[in-house]
């Protein structure tokens, strides 16, 4: 395979850079070309996203916003379309992820991005998406003598860095953007610098305008020098990642912009006594596998722990076994990708102190997979723990599934996604536990892994994140 450009920069011709960096992935299958930018450039070219911004995208209705991105989807979706094939030829290389996984993702994920999937996005946060066109009556009218009117207005500018942890969610930040009418300049993550600028290639081949109002490419982190344009050009920033991206940017965005943080989450899993009946527990132990398996535990959905109730017909560490076993069948069909040798040593660290704390007495069975595929800990001890990901997951017994709230609230700031099983009439109140704790999100084993597309990100509303609300007052006019 030839050098990939990775990188989708309108207006700037490859004569303009001045230089080129050339970077394998895997073994070398795979070789992206990033151009190295200067500030002049980079000055130039937010310039350009702004005026795009202000000549094809802030007076363009809504509706053909949504109808391009899904167009640009659609093409993603098809097998035989050049970008969804060089997609998955070299998303593999570049992410670690199998073959199978990157296709999984590929395709759950461009499903979000379909026509309907944005307009059930846009319903959901803004009841009416033609707020974003004009002044429309506001539903909640607060004042009977005054007539209010609304409109939602978008930066002209944003500026998103994104992470490199599980394709397609810089896909999804970038749809976020220009559904809300703002031009975007996406910084990519140099763990998946390829599919955000194969989008905004579809996205082009199918509306040039719209093409021309998006910029996607790498620079190493920390580069101030190119940030530091970014973050004065750019009336909004979106920071995926760390915690420490976001210190840098916290420390250097100027006054008056407005910054939305999506940092590093956890989530786990609740199995209840009625999942664990003889007939089902197995089905469980499957789910509860599924949601491990995808994204190799990279996700911020994907859970660390599974905490199991007592007295079921299935023991939780036994449960423990039909997890493992369910996890080397899951090896078939969805392998789990490349780690680094720093990983796997991680991973063996992981499983000696386990055998360890065994032989020292304490309640501890290790399920392991052969080489690093996958690691199953039962741990009588309920205290929660991140896991140190790759298909590493503890199983914790507690004696009623309500108490699990206790044991993750210390870790309630990164709570997300919480995933149950078998918490029958319960479950409300186990949710609500949950929401006090700090999760924003419980759905069951099998979704886990794919929210909706109208899902709270983090507890908050993405796109409402990133508009402001105007309001304009009509005085009734007085009886005649």
């Amino acid at each position: 395979m030839n050098a990939i450009d990775a990188y989708h920069l309108p207006g700037l011709r490859n004569e303009d850079i001045p230089r080129w960096e050339m970077r394998p992935y895997g073994d070398g299958e795979v070789v992206l070309r990033f151009p190295v930018l200067t500030p002049e450039l980079l000055e130039i070219l937010v310039a350009r996203l702004r005026l795009a911004c202000a000549e094809r995208l802030a007076g363009r209705p809504v509706a053909s916003v949504v109808r391009a991105l899904g167009e640009a989807a659609a093409r993603l979706a098809r097998e035989d379309d050049p970008c969804r094939v060089l997609a998955e030829q070299a998303l593999p290389a570049i992410t670690g992820f199998s073959p199978p996984m990157v296709r999984l993702i590929l395709d759950r994920m461009v499903a979000d991005w379909q026509e309907e999937a944005l307009w059930r996005l846009l319903r959901a946060e803004l009841g009416d998406p033609e707020v974003l066109d004009g002044f429309r009556p506001r539903a909640d009218d607060p004042d009977p003598a005054v007539r209010t009117l609304t409109r939602a207005c978008g930066p002209e500018l944003a500026f998103q860095i994104f992470s490199g942890n599980v394709p397609g969610v810089a896909v999804t930040a970038l749809i976020r953007s220009l559904l809300v009418k703002a031009a975007t300049l996406g910084k990519t993550a140099s763990g998946e610098p390829l599919l955000p600028v194969l989008f905004a290639r579809a996205l082009a081949a199918v509306d040039h305008d719209l093409g021309e109002c998006l910029a996607v490419t790498y620079w190493p982190g920390g580069e101030e020098a190119l940030e530091a344009v970014a973050l004065r050009a750019a009336d909004t920033v979106v920071v995926y990642g760390g915690r420490e991206v976001e210190e840098q940017i916290l420390r250097r965005i100027p006054p008056g912009k407005r910054l939305v943080v999506h940092g590093a989450r956890l989530s786990l899993g609740l199995i209840g006594r009625p999942a664990l009946g003889h007939d089902v527990a197995r089905r469980t132990a499957a789910e509860a596998a599924w949601a491990t398996a995808v994204f190799d535990q990279q996700g911020c959905v994907s859970p660390h722990v599974f905490y199991v109730e007592r007295g079921g017909d299935t023991p939780p560490e036994q449960f423990a076994g039909l997890l493992a076993a369910e996890l080397a069948r899951l090896e078939d069909e969805l392998p789990r990708g490349r780690i680094t040798p720093a990983e796997a040593a991680r991973i063996h660290q992981v499983r000696g102190a386990a055998e360890f704390r065994a032989l020292g007495g304490q309640e501890v069975q290790l399920h392991a997979g052969p080489g690093t595929q996958y690691t199953v800990i039962y741990e009588a001890n309920p205290e929660f723990a991140p896991s140190c990901l790759n298909r590493v997951v503890w199983v914790r017994p507690v004696d009623d599934l309500l108490e699990a709230a206790t044991y993750v609230s210390p870790y309630g700031p990164y709570l997300q996604t919480v995933g149950v099983a078998g918490a029958g009439p319960r479950l409300e109140d186990l949710a609500d536990r949950l929401a006090r704790a700090g999760a924003s999100r419980v759905t069951d084993l099998t979704r886990m892994p794919f929210p909706p597309p109208t899902w709270r990100h983090d507890g908050q509303q993405p796109l409402r994140e990133l508009i402001r609300w105007v309001d304009l007052e009509v005085p009734e006019a007085p009886d005649s």
